[in-house]
């Protein structure tokens, strides 16, 4: 029976690819499946021997471990070397994107709010 290892939902292209990697270097047999075309289903990586699970379980823990504290010390260089992405910087890049959200953002606030304002 085959076991799904990673849900690829919101999963990086870099991090699939060092997962699948890493179950390469360890012999551990695997296939994926795509991401459906309406959205339904986000693709996975899958096991084929039930005897892997514990040991992919395992290798990928240490995996995610090691990336996420590769991820904050990159997160962290760049907030010393100035480069990591602030509000205003972001406003700067994308002004319209920005004042829209702010706008849809507001209009939801505002839906919200309404029967509470009209009452009093």
């Amino acid at each position: 029976m085959t076991t799904l290892l990673l849900n690829l939902r919101r999963v990086p292209d870099d991090e699939a690819d060092e997962v699948r990697s890493l179950l390469e270097q360890n012999q551990i047999l695997f296939y994926e499946t795509a991401p459906s075309m309406w959205g339904i289903s986000s693709g996975g990586i899958w096991l084929t021997q039930p005897e892997d699970r514990e040991r992919a379980k395992a290798l990928l823990a240490g995996y995610q471990q090691e990336r996420a504290r590769r991820q904050r010390e990159a997160y962290e260089q760049a907030q010393r070397e100035g480069t990591a992405p602030t509000l205003g910087g972001r406003l700067r890049e994308q002004p319209l994107r920005v004042a829209g959200l702010f706008v849809a953002v507001l209009a939801l606030l505002l839906i919200t709010l309404l029967p509470f304002l009209t009452l009093g």
